[in-house]
């Protein structure tokens, strides 16, 4: 094989290796409508040769996958490159450890703690609404900042964190789980997920700092398209274990324009819990 035929197999390789990321991490999550409650299938099975997987919980710290990679760089040098959520907390632990139970189905998790009747207050307008469902007053929500050490600016799906310069980029997840409430009190969505360039990358600067330690592990991406199968992908993951009380109209409002143009909750993954399919939390 000549050169310029090695160039030519070589480039068509790394463009279709791109494509291929491309699409799979544009594809990852499903918003409410269109998310099917599996039924729990034996790990093994789907998660066997897989690297660490995610969601987990993040209160048990057991982990045995063999697989191992070093954990992403601090967000402050990474560009952050989008931004969502899903309804009830994809992770267990902390304050969000009760399970939530659709037709029959374990659907994530939801905050432990307990809502005055004002912050419970139903709303009468449809908040993200997704089909024929939606949030309510006393939903929980898990909301992901996702970083990338790509030279990337914040965009729509997780497709926005790769570049056509580096086809394997670090990922890195800030986690921080909320309850919806409708007292006037709750905080401004709309602060938590502002944006700007410091020092030349694109941060959230308002990622909370006061809802306890994370935990730090090394996972995967998560999302219920993945309930049948192991995720490819490598993810560092910071998980708060408080939970925040955030207005409902200001999410409302932030998924009728937001520039990620997410309208809606996604769904979850399955809790992953077998130790094998795990690494190991040391913090």
């Amino acid at each position: 094989m000549n050169n310029n035929l090695r160039l030519t197999f070589v480039v068509s390789t790394l463009l279709s290796n791109l494509a291929y990321a491309t699409d799979n991490l544009a594809n990852v999550h499903a918003h409410l409508h269109d998310t099917k409650i599996s039924k729990p299938q034996p790990a093994k099975a789907k998660l066997h040769g897989f690297g660490p997987q995610s969601p987990r919980d993040i209160d048990d710290t057991k982990g045995l996958n063999p697989i191992v990679f070093s954990a992403a760089p601090k967000r402050n040098v990474m560009n952050l490159c989008n931004i969502h959520f899903h309804k009830n907390a994809e992770h267990r632990g902390g304050e969000f450890d009760l399970p939530a139970v659709v037709n029959n189905n374990q659907a994530g998790f939801i905050y432990s703690g307990a809502l005055s009747e004002a912050e419970r207050t139903p709303v009468q307008a449809k908040i993200c609404p997704s089909g024929d469902q939606g949030l309510s007053s006393g939903d929980t929500i898990e909301l992901h900042h996702v970083h990338s050490s790509a030279p990337v600016k914040p965009g729509v799906t997780l497709a926005a964190c790769l570049s056509e310069h580096i086809k394997n980029p670090q990922l890195r997840v800030e986690a921080q789980v909320m309850v919806l409430t409708n007292d006037g009190k709750g905080i401004d969505f709309s602060k938590m997920t502002q944006f700007e360039r410091v020092n030349g990358y694109y941060q959230a600067p308002n990622i909370p700092s006061d809802t306890g330690r994370p935990v730090e592990y090394t996972g995967s991406t998560t999302g219920p398209n993945y309930n049948q199968k192991g995720s490819p992908f490598k993810v560092t993951w910071n998980v708060r274990p408080h939970v925040l009380k955030v207005d409902i109209h200001s999410v409302g409002k932030w998924c009728r324009d937001n520039p990620f143009k997410e309208y809606a909750a996604h769904g979850v993954r399955d809790l992953v819990s077998a130790p094998e399919h795990l690494s190991p939390i040391f913090n």
